[in-house]
């Protein structure tokens, strides 16, 4: 299908699949089990200025779109998201300085992480905080000499591994969520440690820790933005990033389609190939033809925020939605057609089932989007009447 892309556009997915099967494959399966975070590989993804696509030209980056991203997930993803969630989470602990922070801070941060010098990451989630945003209780106390942070984050991606963070703390707890603000926080800052190491289903590339503030005391200059700005920071940056998780899950299913074509072209029961028979053939047209739909949905919305919109909080969230639904439907699939060997660890489909569901969960579970998108397409119905 001819999704409309540029030149420029054709190349950079070329050059994410080339290293997706000549760094990633490899290793996909060693990476899995053993939970290495993969520093060769985000090497590599630095040396091809894959870390430049998402932050402007004048931090030294390439001033890629949204879509732009996309296509990189995706091809990353089709191989292996684990390892892509370690390059995409950068992208994201980012975004806060790159859309709200100062010139100061976009001098200090942005072009080491455009160079692939410095990762990132993003510490909003607490063990009361996840879908409800406004549950946070870390805190941040203006002090002469800056903030002093005290609290725990949990679940956060490249939590250990990234340099540099961007948290979401209260600076006004009277105010609830209208009282959060943002503030970078360096790795090495005294008070700053990391929890153990969290064991999860798939992704397991992927480092996910907990963050621990214990009296850390950051500059006022690493303040994001106002105070109490974190609450909408937050949103604007989730809503920019769900195209993001809706290519992963592309991606994945993408992999995982693939993979199931590939065995029962090869697989003979009945004297044939079982991917002749019926039944089979169902299947794998329902799925490419999800995946189909799920790559022009995320497709377009990642064009509707690069045109320049102003509001797409019910089409990411579709997006999301739908892709990652799709993500599970698809990979649940590949192993179902592919029988036992589809459920063995020798074969990719099982790992992208694992993989998939994560999807589903973060950056705002489907349940709590299939609200936010009720609530627009209610809105909508309101205007016209």
């Amino acid at each position: 299908m001819d999704y409309g892309l540029s030149e420029e556009q054709k190349t950079l997915k070329s050059l994410a699949r080339r290293i997706a099967e000549e760094r990633i494959l490899p290793v996909r399966a060693e990476l899995d089990e053993t939970e290495e975070f993969p520093r060769s590989i985000m090497k590599d993804l630095a040396d091809s200025d894959m870390f430049r696509i998402f932050i402007a030209e004048e931090y030294d980056g390439l001033g890629g779109g949204c879509l732009d991203l996309c296509l990189v997930v995706e091809e990353l993803s089709r191989v292996c998201s684990g390892v892509t969630v370690c390059y995409a989470a950068t992208a994201l602990g980012a975004s806060a300085i790159l859309e709200f922070g100062s010139e100061e801070q976009k001098q200090k941060y942005l072009p080491d992480i455009a160079a692939g010098k410095k990762l990132a990451a993003f510490g909003l989630t607490e063990s009361t905080a996840g879908s409800d945003v406004a549950g946070i209780k870390t805190t941040a106390e203006k002090v002469p000499e800056g903030y002093v942070l005290n609290g725990t984050k949990q679940f956060i991606t490249n939590g250990g591994e990234a340099e540099i963070y961007t948290i979401i703390a209260l600076t006004n707890k009277s105010r609830g969520p209208r009282g959060a603000s943002a503030f970078v926080v360096e790795k090495d800052t005294p008070g700053f440690t990391f929890g153990k190491k969290e064991k999860k289903m798939g992704i397991r590339t992927s480092p996910t820790r907990e963050l621990v503030f214990r009296n850390c005391l950051v500059p006022e200059e690493n303040l994001i933005g106002r105070e109490g700005m974190g609450f909408i920071m937050t949103m604007r940056i989730l809503d920019r990033s769900r195209p993001g998780i809706g290519a992963q899950a592309v991606g994945i299913a993408q992999g995982a389609l693939e993979a199931a074509v590939d065995y029962t072209a090869q697989r003979i029961q009945f004297g044939k190939p079982i991917i002749s028979l019926p039944v089979v053939q169902q299947k794998i047209a329902e799925m490419a033809t999800q995946v189909e739909a799920a790559r022009l949905l995320v497709y377009g919305t990642a064009r509707t925020i690069d045109g320049g919109a102003r509001s797409y909080t019910e089409e990411t969230s579709m997006a999301k939605v739908f892709a990652s639904d799709v993500a599970m439907k698809v990979t649940t699939e590949a192993v179902q057609v592919c029988g036992g060997a589809g459920y063995m660890r020798d074969y990719p489909m099982e790992k992208m089932m694992r993989d998939a569901k994560i999807t589903q969960i973060y950056e705002g579970s489907n349940e709590i989007l299939r609200g936010n998108i009720a609530v627009a397409v209610r809105k909508r119905k309101a205007r016209r009447e």
